[in-house]
Formats: C-alpha cells, sequence, structure tokens
C-alpha cells in the first residue's frame, strides 16, 4: 500500500469515528429509551446544575405563599381582662348576666331578620348609646356583641364610632389601628383592611381609627350614612353593632340613628335624669326602633339578687 492510500485509509477512519460519536451523541441511550417508553420524565444531563439554582427560588415562592396566611392573622383577646370588668365572654360564669343578655339580644334578632311587611330597613344594624358619657354602653354594646356570637350561622361585627372616646379595643386588650375614621376620611382606604377578626370565630371588630380634625363631622357627614347602608346591604348574615358617642354629647349620634334599624339605649340607674333620656330621645327618634335598658341597678327578686354588679331592665 503506497503512501496516498495510507493516507486516504487514515482520513477514513477519523471520518467514521467522529460520524460515530456524532450519532452518539444525538440519540438516548438506552435506558433513557425505557423511561420515555414508559411516559417518564427523562432530564438532560446538564440538567442537575439548573435544578440546583432553581430550587430556592422555589422555596421562596412557597414561604411567601404561607406568609400570605399570616398577613391578617386574628386577634387574641384579652378574656381575663373581660371577665375582670365582669363583661360576658365565652368563658364567663356569671349565668345571670348570661342569661340577661339572651333575652336582649333575642328581641333584638328577631327584629334583624323578619321578612316581609314587617321587615325593618337596616335591621340588622343596631346602635348601642346613652344620654351621657359613662353610664356603661361600651360594656353593654361589648356583652351584646359576645352573646350574639355564640349563635350558630350568624357574624357579629362590632364597630367603635365612639372616636372621641374609643374604649372598645383598650377593653378587649388589643392595639388599634387603622379604623372607621380612616376610611371615611381617606378614600384610598379599603374598608375590609381595617375589620380585624378575633380569636372568637364569629366576631370581627371595626376600630375607630386615629382622630381626625373634623371627627365630628365625618361621623355626621354621608359619607358615614352611605358607609353604614353598604354594611347592611353587602352582608345580610351578619349583625353590626355600633358603639356610638352618647347623644348629648355628639350630634353624630342624631346621624347616625338616621341610618340604623334599631338602636339599644343604656340609661344608668339612679343617674340619667328623665330630662336627660327625654332629650335624648327626642335627637335619635329618627329610628323608630329604640329600646332602653337599665344599667347598673340593683335589684332584687325574692332572695336572689339580680345581678352582683351590673343590673338590666330590658323595655320596648
Amino acid at each position: 500500500m503506497n503512501v496516498n492510500e495510507k493516507k486516504k485509509t487514515k482520513e477514513s477512519l477519523v471520518e467514521r469515528a467522529a460520524r460515530k460519536l456524532a450519532d452518539n451523541k444525538q440519540a438516548p441511550d438506552i435506558q433513557s429509551q425505557t423511561k420515555a417508553a414508559n411516559g417518564e420524565l427523562v432530564k438532560p444531563a446538564s440538567y442537575s446544575v439548573r435544578e440546583n439554582k432553581v430550587e430556592p427560588t422555589l422555596k421562596r415562592e412557597e414561604t411567601s405563599r404561607e406568609n400570605l396566611k399570616e398577613i391578617n392573622p386574628a386577634i387574641k383577646i384579652d378574656h381575663d381582662r373581660l371577665n375582670e370588668k365582669n363583661i360576658l365572654t365565652l368563658n364567663n360564669d356569671n349565668v345571670l348576666v348570661a342569661e340577661e343578655f339572651r333575652l336582649i339580644k333575642r328581641s333584638l334578632l328577631i327584629n334583624a331578620f323578619t321578612g316581609g311587611e314587617n321587615a325593618i330597613e337596616n335591621g340588622n344594624i343596631i346602635m348601642v348609646t346613652s344620654s351621657q358619657p359613662d353610664e356603661g354602653k361600651t360594656y353593654c354594646a361589648l356583652s351584646l356583641a359576645l352573646s350574639m356570637a355564640k349563635e350558630k350561622d350568624l357574624n357579629v361585627l362590632l364597630v367603635d364610632a365612639d372616636v372621641a372616646k374609643p374604649d372598645v379595643m383598650n377593653t378587649v386588650g388589643v392595639k388599634g389601628g387603622k379604623g372607621l375614621i380612616d376610611v371615611i376620611g381617606d378614600d384610598s382606604i379599603d374598608l375590609a383592611e381595617c375589620i380585624l377578626k378575633t380569636d372568637i370565630k364569629n366576631l370581627s371588630i371595626l376600630p375607630a381609627g386615629k382622630k381626625h380634625s373634623f371627627t365630628t363631622e365625618l361621623l355626621a357627614s354621608e359619607k358615614m350614612g352611605n358607609l353604614i347602608d353598604e354594611l347592611a346591604q353587602r352582608y345580610h348574615d351578619r349583625v353590626i353593632v355600633i358603639d356610638s358617642p352618647p347623644v348629648l354629647a355628639s350630634s353624630a349620634s342624631s346621624v347616625l340613628a338616621m341610618h340604623v334599624g334599631q338602636i339599644l339605649f343604656v340609661v344608668e340607674a339612679d343617674r340619667t335624669s328623665e330630662e336627660e333620656v327625654k332629650e335624648a330621645l327626642q335627637l335619635i327618634k329618627n329610628c323608630k326602633n329604640i329600646n332602653l335598658i337599665l344599667n347598673k341597678a340593683q335589684i332584687h327578686t325574692g332572695n336572689k339578687r339580680f345581678g352582683s354588679y351590673y343590673g338590666y331592665g330590658y323595655n320596648q
């Protein structure tokens, strides 16, 4: 074999080796072919490198999704604090107080959900107020809301509308944030962002919010009335209990009375005068369903004392 023939043969061997190497890269191996036939995903050899880079990102996304669940966690009410104030709680052993509020709420709930020609407009919105401050309206509003929250298939929203003297959040032992005044005064704030779920299954709270230089005007504004109407119409299975400012201390109560379906009017025994009651009732007469409750009364029935500190008389 001459030199040219040897060179040609060598080149042929190199070409055949190159073609064989190319064919091996393009064709899957037997194991890969078997997996593909069984419907299994076959990863390329370089995927393991990309997988190591992708995995941390996936973990971060999963963590973010978990964090979304904690954006608005349920606030924990200080039940011991409520018990100290003799406010009705789920674990309160004051049977008399519990029974008194059962009697009070039953009539209110019947009015709230009565249909047909006897239906009360916005009947599921109940304003709790009084003539003067410190007659116990917040106590009654909280106890009423907590009693109603025990009902099955009923959600209760407690609204602190007494912005001049907000006491709901302090009483339940929780720090308040954005609330009612913020929603009314700022169109960019969504109502849903301000409503706080509590660790009591069926109870939510809308705090009063930050004080505003025109707080009274905001509470007495048309926007406040529209907000109440929206709450009544949006949540048909919900009762809204509003802790309102005292009637003789703020004109906002008179405006609120035009929009709520029912009013629970608190009268402090041995303190509130008949003249104050008559004057206050005249200012909220736009609401046709006003119920009076006698607070801090000492009533004796036979040998049994009706209420250790708070006593309640309920009159239609």
